[in-house]
């Protein structure tokens, strides 16, 4: 039997859900007009006033926002409240080490904490449940959001946040965790880690909610199949709220988009045209319920198709695909977010040319990242020792600005592969999409 947190707008009828969006959008341009300068001007550059929003078929008129606007308007250009209103930020890596930094009103936070309620519910959690979660804590979205959730379902919450998996594994037999919240590469290490234990018989975990990061239905099967649980899908990124913009359900064939919280549109990446139905494009998202960082047609660069093709599970909101690749050049490695941009930066402030390789993989179900890079000439005279040093400062460099670690490989000048005069920056080997 399927459940449901809120069933009276999880199942609501196509007519219920577009009145509600409707009136939502309209009020959310005017709020978002009155009160960020920066958003303003773009509706004036392009002509637009609240006045012409009448309803979501007029979304089309309003601008676009990307990244590269959360950077210029960093760190408190689009915030639509009072500082004096926000009680939180979340924040995720930008492209050149200027940081995305999102705020939330207390109001904003209880919203997404019931996006997140209705995700656990949606894979059988209940009050009874006992939740693990081992998203990172701290900035990253993903703990704070599902460790919110949990407490909106009433199930004992176990905010374990990311490694020390002997720690992990101790507090899942120890306190029984029915249903685990994490990046899916750490549930498969997690699987295997309990499986060469031999504890999967003490193991009472019956679903796992995993995302920020891209996994495959292969992937999928082997977390099943090494947890004895069923699998699902969760979608969202720190600029709209975070995880629970969108669900799997009991089908597991798509998310479930909270669209009384969230309009959905695929554009083509090119053109900016809007799509119809079912064509692949670009996800583009208007937040119509968040006071203190409203994003209106904020550009994902996640390529998916959309449907609303009707659910077993009972539930109305259109569904995404899982993304399908990007229509930038970001990568996602171990739930962060990665730029060649970022790692460009990097070599060019320590003094190398911008000459490099990244190399992504994922063994034994985790991601690993080298960066190969092109010495000087004069580089290329020292010593065996001098080149690990240079090394290992590139280590400490890179990952103070992507938070992750990444091996780096110094190697002879001209020796990076060029195609048509131009490195080939990025290969990446876990053929995901």
């Amino acid at each position: 039997m399927e459940h449901y947190y809120q069933p009276e707008i999880e199942c609501a009828s196509r007519e219920q859900i577009i009145e509600l969006q409707n009136e939502r959008l309209v009020k959310q341009v005017r709020h978002v007009y009155d009160n960020v300068e920066y958003y303003r001007k773009k509706m004036e550059e392009k002509g637009v006033t609240p006045e012409d929003i009448k309803s979501i078929d007029d979304l089309h008129k309003l601008p676009f926002l990307t990244k590269d606007d959360l950077r210029d308007a960093y760190p408190y250009g689009l915030v639509a409240v009072p500082l004096s209103d926000c009680v939180r930020i979340q924040s995720t890596s930008g492209t050149t080490g200027r940081r995305v930094v999102a705020f939330y009103t207390q109001h904003d936070i209880d919203l997404w904490d019931e996006c997140c309620a209705r995700a656990i519910v949606a894979v059988g959690g209940t009050k009874e449940d006992v939740v693990h979660v081992c998203y990172g804590y701290g900035l990253f979205t993903g703990g704070p959001g599902l460790n919110g959730g949990s407490h909106k379902v009433g199930s004992l919450t176990l905010p374990m946040s990311s490694g020390n998996t002997d720690r992990q594994i101790q507090f899942m037999t120890d306190l029984g965790s029915t249903i685990l919240c994490c990046t899916p590469s750490y549930a498969a290490y997690l699987g295997e880690s309990i499986n060469e234990r031999g504890l999967k018989d003490q193991i009472k975990l019956k679903a796992g909610i995993f995302g920020a990061e891209a996994w495959t239905e292969e992937m999928r099967r082997d977390i099943e199949k090494s947890l004895g649980i069923k699998a699902y899908d969760i979608y969202g990124l720190t600029e709209i709220s975070g995880p629970g913009v969108s669900f799997e359900c009991s089908e597991q064939t798509g998310m479930h988009i909270n669209e009384d919280h969230f309009i959905a549109e695929i554009i083509d990446p090119n053109t900016g045209e809007v799509l119809p139905e079912g064509e692949k494009g670009e996800l583009v998202f208007t937040s119509i319920t968040k006071e203190a960082f409203p994003l209106l047609r904020y550009r994902t660069r996640d390529i998916c198709v959309l449907s609303r093709k009707k659910c077993s599970c009972g539930r109305t909101h259109v569904k995404m695909t899982k993304p399908m690749g990007r229509s930038d050049d970001m990568l996602i490695v171990k739930g962060v977010n990665v730029f060649p941009s970022q790692i460009e930066t990097v070599l060019l402030n320590k003094g190398y040319a911008a000459n490099y390789q990244i190399i992504v993989d994922r063994v034994n179900n985790s991601d690993t990242l080298e960066v190969q890079v092109e010495m000087t000439p004069e580089m290329f005279s020292d010593s065996v020792t001098e080149v690990a040093v240079k090394e290992k400062e590139l280590v400490n460099a890179l990952k103070a600005m992507l938070g992750i670690y990444a091996k780096v490989k110094l190697v002879a000048p001209k020796t990076i592969t060029r195609s048509e005069g131009k490195a080939v920056r990025i290969i990446d080997n876990r053929h995901l999409y």
